[in-house]
Protein backbone atom coordinates (compact mmCIF):
# COMPACT_ATOMS: atom_id res chain seq x y z
CA UNK A 1 0.00 0.00 0.00
CA UNK A 2 1.56 3.70 -1.05
CA UNK A 3 0.25 6.69 0.35
CA UNK A 4 1.44 9.74 -0.76
CA UNK A 5 0.75 13.42 0.01
CA UNK A 6 2.72 15.39 -2.00
CA UNK A 7 3.18 15.09 -6.26
CA UNK A 8 6.77 15.24 -8.37
CA UNK A 9 5.34 18.79 -10.06
CA UNK A 10 3.93 20.37 -6.77
CA UNK A 11 7.09 21.76 -4.96
CA UNK A 12 7.34 25.46 -5.75
CA UNK A 13 9.63 26.36 -3.32
CA UNK A 14 12.53 28.38 -4.11
CA UNK A 15 14.49 25.33 -1.35
CA UNK A 16 12.71 22.75 -2.43
CA UNK A 17 13.86 19.42 -4.13
CA UNK A 18 12.71 17.39 -6.55
CA UNK A 19 14.06 13.71 -7.56
CA UNK A 20 12.64 12.11 -11.34
CA UNK A 21 13.01 8.80 -11.68
CA UNK A 22 16.45 8.49 -10.32
CA UNK A 23 18.29 5.55 -10.34
CA UNK A 24 21.28 4.24 -8.86
CA UNK A 25 23.62 0.11 -10.19
CA UNK A 26 26.85 -0.26 -8.64
CA UNK A 27 26.66 -3.40 -10.32
CA UNK A 28 24.87 -3.59 -13.51
CA UNK A 29 21.38 -5.36 -13.68
CA UNK A 30 21.07 -5.15 -9.57
CA UNK A 31 19.32 -1.84 -9.15
CA UNK A 32 19.96 -0.08 -5.66
CA UNK A 33 17.62 2.70 -6.55
CA UNK A 34 14.77 2.17 -9.06
CA UNK A 35 13.28 5.41 -10.67
CA UNK A 36 12.24 7.15 -7.67
CA UNK A 37 10.41 10.31 -7.80
CA UNK A 38 10.02 12.39 -4.82
CA UNK A 39 9.37 16.13 -4.30
CA UNK A 40 10.80 17.57 -1.10
CA UNK A 41 9.49 20.72 0.32
CA UNK A 42 11.78 23.65 0.79
CA UNK A 43 11.07 23.97 4.52
CA UNK A 44 10.54 21.33 7.72
CA UNK A 45 12.22 17.77 7.82
CA UNK A 46 11.46 14.74 5.78
CA UNK A 47 12.97 11.59 7.70
CA UNK A 48 13.47 8.55 4.97
CA UNK A 49 13.17 5.19 7.04
CA UNK A 50 13.69 1.40 5.46
CA UNK A 51 16.03 -1.64 6.37
CA UNK A 52 19.73 -1.98 5.92
CA UNK A 53 20.77 -1.96 1.74
CA UNK A 54 17.53 -0.41 0.62
CA UNK A 55 19.06 2.82 -0.79
CA UNK A 56 18.38 5.35 1.91
CA UNK A 57 21.67 6.70 2.49
CA UNK A 58 22.54 5.85 -1.82
CA UNK A 59 19.76 8.47 -2.47
CA UNK A 60 20.83 11.27 0.04
CA UNK A 61 24.49 11.19 -1.23
CA UNK A 62 22.98 11.16 -4.85
CA UNK A 63 21.44 14.51 -4.19
CA UNK A 64 25.44 15.82 -3.43
CA UNK A 65 26.68 13.16 -5.80
CA UNK A 66 28.68 11.91 -3.15
CA UNK A 67 27.92 8.94 -5.41
CA UNK A 68 27.52 9.19 -9.08
CA UNK A 69 23.44 8.25 -10.16
CA UNK A 70 22.79 6.12 -12.88
CA UNK A 71 20.04 7.81 -14.57
CA UNK A 72 17.55 10.33 -13.53
CA UNK A 73 16.91 14.21 -12.55
CA UNK A 74 18.14 15.49 -9.25
CA UNK A 75 16.44 19.50 -9.57
CA UNK A 76 17.53 21.96 -7.07
CA UNK A 77 18.02 25.80 -7.00
CA UNK A 78 17.20 25.77 -10.97
CA UNK A 79 19.46 23.40 -11.64
CA UNK A 80 19.50 19.50 -12.16
CA UNK A 81 22.61 18.23 -9.77
CA UNK A 82 22.82 15.42 -11.85
CA UNK A 83 24.42 17.03 -15.10
CA UNK A 84 26.89 19.67 -13.02
CA UNK A 85 30.91 18.86 -13.52
CA UNK A 86 33.65 20.68 -11.98
CA UNK A 87 33.11 23.98 -10.61
CA UNK A 88 29.24 24.58 -11.21
CA UNK A 89 29.21 21.05 -8.96
CA UNK A 90 31.26 22.52 -6.35
CA UNK A 91 29.05 25.61 -6.57
CA UNK A 92 25.84 23.70 -5.95
CA UNK A 93 27.45 21.87 -3.39
CA UNK A 94 28.28 24.76 -0.96
CA UNK A 95 24.73 25.07 -0.64
CA UNK A 96 23.98 21.51 0.49
CA UNK A 97 25.42 20.73 3.83
CA UNK A 98 25.81 17.30 5.47
CA UNK A 99 25.60 15.70 8.38
CA UNK A 100 27.33 12.20 8.10
CA UNK A 101 26.73 9.35 10.65
CA UNK A 102 30.48 9.04 11.32
CA UNK A 103 30.80 12.44 12.03
CA UNK A 104 33.73 12.75 9.48
CA UNK A 105 35.55 15.17 11.52
CA UNK A 106 39.27 16.28 11.06
CA UNK A 107 40.86 14.04 14.50
CA UNK A 108 43.84 16.66 14.68
CA UNK A 109 41.86 19.86 14.46
CA UNK A 110 40.24 21.86 17.28
CA UNK A 111 36.33 22.07 17.12
CA UNK A 112 36.39 25.44 16.75
CA UNK A 113 38.95 24.88 13.25
CA UNK A 114 36.61 21.70 12.08
CA UNK A 115 33.68 24.16 12.49
CA UNK A 116 35.40 26.25 10.15
CA UNK A 117 35.53 24.02 7.45
CA UNK A 118 31.81 24.50 6.34
CA UNK A 119 33.93 27.80 4.99
CA UNK A 120 36.00 25.91 3.27
CA UNK A 121 34.03 26.68 -0.36
CA UNK A 122 34.23 30.00 0.40
CA UNK A 123 37.88 30.87 0.93
CA UNK A 124 40.71 30.69 -1.56
CA UNK A 125 43.17 27.33 -1.09
CA UNK A 126 46.28 29.12 0.01
CA UNK A 127 43.56 30.92 3.13
CA UNK A 128 42.50 27.86 3.96
CA UNK A 129 45.88 25.78 4.07
CA UNK A 130 47.20 28.22 5.78
CA UNK A 131 43.69 28.18 8.44
CA UNK A 132 43.14 32.13 8.10
CA UNK A 133 39.24 32.85 7.69
CA UNK A 134 37.81 36.06 7.92
CA UNK A 135 36.87 37.68 11.18
CA UNK A 136 33.11 37.11 10.55
CA UNK A 137 33.17 33.52 9.83
CA UNK A 138 35.32 32.94 13.41
CA UNK A 139 32.80 35.05 14.87
CA UNK A 140 30.15 32.87 13.07
CA UNK A 141 32.13 29.88 14.04
CA UNK A 142 31.66 30.80 17.90
CA UNK A 143 28.16 31.05 18.01
CA UNK A 144 27.18 28.01 16.32
CA UNK A 145 29.66 26.17 18.60
CA UNK A 146 27.61 28.21 21.64
CA UNK A 147 24.04 27.51 19.97
CA UNK A 148 24.87 23.65 20.03
CA UNK A 149 26.28 23.42 23.80
CA UNK A 150 30.31 23.52 22.92
CA UNK A 151 31.90 26.74 23.22
CA UNK A 152 33.50 25.79 26.06
CA UNK A 153 35.38 23.34 23.87
CA UNK A 154 36.43 25.38 20.93
CA UNK A 155 39.70 24.74 21.61
CA UNK A 156 39.82 21.01 22.17
CA UNK A 157 40.60 18.20 19.76
CA UNK A 158 38.16 16.79 17.83
CA UNK A 159 39.53 13.72 18.93
CA UNK A 160 38.90 14.17 23.06
CA UNK A 161 35.50 14.81 22.37
CA UNK A 162 32.40 12.27 22.49
CA UNK A 163 30.66 10.88 20.00
CA UNK A 164 27.29 13.40 20.95
CA UNK A 165 29.90 15.78 21.15
CA UNK A 166 31.34 15.16 17.73
CA UNK A 167 27.50 15.10 16.13
CA UNK A 168 27.00 18.42 17.22
CA UNK A 169 30.26 19.67 15.93
CA UNK A 170 29.19 18.25 12.71
CA UNK A 171 26.04 20.10 12.65
CA UNK A 172 27.59 23.00 13.23
CA UNK A 173 29.92 22.57 10.47
CA UNK A 174 27.08 21.41 8.35
CA UNK A 175 25.30 24.43 8.97
CA UNK A 176 28.81 27.01 8.67
CA UNK A 177 28.26 26.36 5.33
CA UNK A 178 24.66 28.52 5.46
CA UNK A 179 23.22 25.71 3.17
CA UNK A 180 19.97 25.48 1.40
CA UNK A 181 19.71 22.28 2.41
CA UNK A 182 20.66 20.11 5.26
CA UNK A 183 21.68 16.14 4.59
CA UNK A 184 21.83 13.81 7.55
CA UNK A 185 22.48 10.46 6.81
CA UNK A 186 21.85 8.54 9.96
CA UNK A 187 23.16 11.35 12.15
CA UNK A 188 21.94 9.31 15.75
CA UNK A 189 22.91 5.31 14.59
CA UNK A 190 26.12 5.92 16.94
CA UNK A 191 24.61 7.23 19.40
CA UNK A 192 22.60 6.33 22.93
CA UNK A 193 19.08 6.73 23.11
CA UNK A 194 19.12 10.37 25.18
CA UNK A 195 21.61 11.79 22.92
CA UNK A 196 19.93 10.81 19.48
CA UNK A 197 17.00 12.86 20.89
CA UNK A 198 19.41 15.66 21.32
CA UNK A 199 20.78 15.60 18.64
CA UNK A 200 17.41 15.31 16.54
CA UNK A 201 16.33 18.42 18.34
CA UNK A 202 19.01 20.46 17.67
CA UNK A 203 18.82 19.81 13.76
CA UNK A 204 15.24 20.57 14.22
CA UNK A 205 15.42 23.60 15.98
CA UNK A 206 18.66 25.28 14.38
CA UNK A 207 17.65 24.45 10.51
CA UNK A 208 14.22 25.69 11.81
CA UNK A 209 15.30 28.99 12.89
CA UNK A 210 17.23 29.47 9.37
CA UNK A 211 14.72 28.22 7.36
CA UNK A 212 16.70 25.11 6.29
CA UNK A 213 14.95 21.86 4.65
CA UNK A 214 16.11 19.31 6.27
CA UNK A 215 16.34 15.44 4.77
CA UNK A 216 17.29 12.56 7.31
CA UNK A 217 17.90 9.23 6.73
CA UNK A 218 17.17 7.26 10.34
CA UNK A 219 16.58 3.63 11.17
CA UNK A 220 14.60 4.66 14.03
CA UNK A 221 11.12 4.78 13.37
CA UNK A 222 10.06 6.35 16.73
CA UNK A 223 12.69 9.44 16.25
CA UNK A 224 10.95 9.54 12.66
CA UNK A 225 7.92 9.95 14.20
CA UNK A 226 8.63 12.47 16.97
CA UNK A 227 10.23 14.82 14.62
CA UNK A 228 9.31 14.68 10.80
CA UNK A 229 6.78 16.42 9.58
CA UNK A 230 6.76 13.73 6.58
CA UNK A 231 7.91 10.10 6.52
CA UNK A 232 9.11 8.17 3.06
CA UNK A 233 9.44 4.59 3.57
CA UNK A 234 12.07 2.65 1.10
CA UNK A 235 12.31 -0.74 0.74
CA UNK A 236 13.95 -2.84 -2.70
CA UNK A 237 15.39 0.54 -3.71
CA UNK A 238 11.65 1.81 -4.25
CA UNK A 239 9.29 4.28 -2.37
CA UNK A 240 6.45 2.29 -0.96
CA UNK A 241 5.14 4.95 1.62
CA UNK A 242 5.11 8.88 2.03
CA UNK A 243 2.84 10.78 4.09
CA UNK A 244 2.85 12.13 7.76
CA UNK A 245 3.73 10.35 10.93
CA UNK A 246 0.62 9.99 12.22
CA UNK A 247 -0.41 7.74 8.66
CA UNK A 248 2.21 5.45 9.04
CA UNK A 249 0.73 2.06 10.66
CA UNK A 250 1.81 -1.14 11.34
CA UNK A 251 0.85 -2.73 8.29
CA UNK A 252 3.13 -0.20 6.11
CA UNK A 253 6.06 -1.10 8.85
CA UNK A 254 5.61 -4.60 7.59
CA UNK A 255 5.62 -3.49 4.12
CA UNK A 256 8.71 -1.85 4.41
CA UNK A 257 10.65 -3.79 7.01
CA UNK A 258 9.27 -7.36 6.04
CA UNK A 259 7.39 -9.39 8.40
CA UNK A 260 5.90 -8.66 11.46
CA UNK A 261 7.73 -10.41 14.45
CA UNK A 262 9.84 -7.18 15.19
CA UNK A 263 6.54 -4.69 15.63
Amino acid sequence: MTVRTNGVEGAAESRALVLRKLSKEYVRGKPVLRDVSIAFAGSGLTAIIGPSGTGKSTLIRCVNRLVEPSAGEILFLGQDLARLRGRALRGARRRIGMVFQEYNLVERLTALENVLCGRLGYVSPLRAWLRRFPQEDIDAAFDLLEAVGLADRAGQRADALSGGQRQRIGIARALMQRPDLLLADEPTSSLDPKTSVEIMELIVDLAGQRGIPVIVNIHNVELARRFAQRVIGMTGGSVVFDGPPDALRDEHLKQIYGGEAWL
